[in-house]
């Protein structure tokens, strides 16, 4: 995709002032901004999440807070702090339950008894596969997980390329493709995002 085209695709997805706003001071953080949901990734979960009419949600990595539906989970409190500034003028406090902490520990504390509609990971790519099991065990028939950066800029297909976090990913690409508790589609929005709804 050119970068005309990419312009284009956000310009005409939907997109609000206020994550515009969130997304400007997010960039002004300079390198670490790479890690901020793509927008027009943002339009196509909130597309997704309304679609199948999700109550609850789930977000393993909310880094600035631009990807937040329901409840998040993150290790840092410089990053969640805007996150929460931008969730109040949102309006949206009262409806997001942020915890901090190393993420696989929590999830695994949730109860599967109160389940989720949706779940989105973008988090550290080595723990992958632990994440998308708890995900899938916390998740209600018929719910769905989103999981970002399934292409790692093109190294996924780079044999060669035996960087923890590319060997992490890879297996799980490999993984969900083989998995007959869901049915997906992994497509080239961003940086690759695989859907996975649990049958």
């Amino acid at each position: 995709m050119t970068a005309e085209l990419h312009r284009y695709a956000v310009e005409h997805s939907d997109r609000d002032d206020l994550l515009r706003e969130l997304a400007e001071e997010t960039e002004g953080l300079g390198g670490i901004a790479v890690m901020m949901m793509a927008p027009e990734q943002g339009a196509l979960t909130t597309l997704l999440v309304r679609a199948i009419g999700a109550r609850r949600a789930l977000e393993v990595g909310t880094f600035t807070g631009y990807g937040a539906i329901s409840l998040a989970l993150d290790v840092s409190e410089e990053w969640t702090a805007i996150a929460r500034r931008y969730f109040e003028r949102a309006g949206l406090s009262d409806r997001i339950e942020l915890r901090l902490g190393p993420a696989l520990e929590t999830l695994s504390g949730l109860d599967a008894d109160d389940p989720f509609d949706f779940a989105f990971i973008d988090a550290d790519k080595e723990s992958y596969p632990a994440y998308y099991e708890e995900a899938l065990r916390l998740l209600r028939p018929g719910g769905l997980i989103a999981i970002d950066n399934v292409f790692r800029r093109g190294t996924v297909l780079d044999p060669d390329d035996r960087e923890p976090a590319t060997l992490a990913v890879r297996e799980l690409n490999d993984r969900i493709a083989a998995d007959d508790r869901v049915l997906t589609a992994m497509i080239g929005v961003a940086d690759g995002i695989t859907l996975a709804l649990k049958l």
